[in-house]
């Protein structure tokens, strides 16, 4: 599902609302995540998982092409954990034991 396809579907659930309306609370929702993210705090879904940053740190990686060693500097990357409730209904109520 893309964000389009999120903002369609919410548009059939209500059509009370009008789609731009609809466009306006999907991107401000994606926006306060992300700018939480960027912040360095966690963001947490109950029942949907949780969002978190995790640093990479600085390594010596490999030019594929040449075999050449390349410096790769630190970084940090979004990290997506599921939360239960998902897991679960992914697995149809069974096998969704802890990690």
């Amino acid at each position: 599902m893309t964000k389009s396809d999120l903002i369609l579907r919410l548009a059939e659930l209500y059509p009370h609302l009008l789609q731009r309306d609809i466009e306006r609370i999907v991107g401000t929702v994606f926006d306060e995540i992300s700018n939480a993210l960027a912040r360095g705090n966690r963001v947490e879904l109950r029942g949907f998982g949780a969002f978190s940053v995790k640093q990479r740190d600085a390594r010596q990686g490999r030019n594929p092409r040449t075999g050449e060693a390349v410096a790769v500097s630190e970084k940090h990357v979004p990290f997506f954990k599921t939360g239960k409730q998902l897991r679960d209904r992914l697995n149809g109520g069974e096998g969704a034991g802890e990690d």
